[in-house]
């Protein structure tokens, strides 16, 4: 590929691009829920979990204050898990929910529960030699920042946009605008890469971005 043909900047999805759950939600789900002293089944939890997320409304809060937005995330996160173990059929075993989902809500903040994937170093390390600047574009919420340095990928990124701080979700064309803007770049002079579809490609194209689907 000629040097002419490079785009200014390629945008990165996070979860699911760059790096996923080791194992399963549903394993994690319940090996944390076991230390509280419940018992579940994690292919039932990871399941369950899955229906959830689907369900819930996208990680943006239009209009909150900036200030109030982790509380945001929180609360969307724990109405997910809520929902997951309720769907398992063992939320009333809890004797105290907020405490199990306040360490899950920490532990997913970590390296441990994460692994990047095995071809991401080298195609981030490519990119940077050849001068080309790297961002995120992410419907994660603000606990992305503690992951990507955990994972020791933070360094690689010239900037991170995240749906609940911009007030939309991939596919909204505002939160590409929001990324482009931190670069000064033109949509046509950018690349966004990604495991969805429907955020991440058509997404990207819908916003004048060259829209190209990872397929883990």
């Amino acid at each position: 590929m000629s040097s002419s043909s490079l785009p200014q900047v390629i945008f990165l999805d996070a979860v699911g691009t760059l790096f996923g759950v080791a194992g399963s939600v549903g394993e994690i789900y319940t090996d944390l829920a076991r230390k509280h002293g419940i018992d579940a089944d994690p292919v039932a939890v990871n399941q369950a979990f899955f229906r959830a997320f689907k369900a819930a409304p996208t990680m943006a809060f239009p209009g909150c204050d900036p200030v109030l937005v982790p509380q945001q995330e929180y609360q969307w996160w724990r109405m997910v898990a809520q929902q997951t173990f309720s769907s398992a059929g063992v939320l009333d075993h809890f004797v105290d929910f907020d405490h199990f989902f306040n360490d899950l809500y920490a532990y997913f903040a970590t390296a441990a529960p994460w692994v990047v994937y095995s071809d991401v170093l080298a195609a981030l390390q490519r990119w940077q030699r050849r001068g080309i600047q790297l961002g995120i574009i992410s419907n994660f919420d603000s606990r992305l920042y503690r992951v990507l340095e955990a994972l020791e990928l933070a360094d690689y990124f010239q900037s991170i946009t995240i749906s609940s701080e911009v007030g939309a979700a991939k596919p909204n064309p505002l939160i590409f605008a929001a990324a482009l803007q931190k670069h000064s770049c033109d949509a046509s002079q950018a690349w966004h890469i990604g495991d969805s579809e429907q955020d991440d490609v058509e997404g990207a194209k819908a916003a004048g971005l060259r829209g190209i689907w990872l397929k883990r």
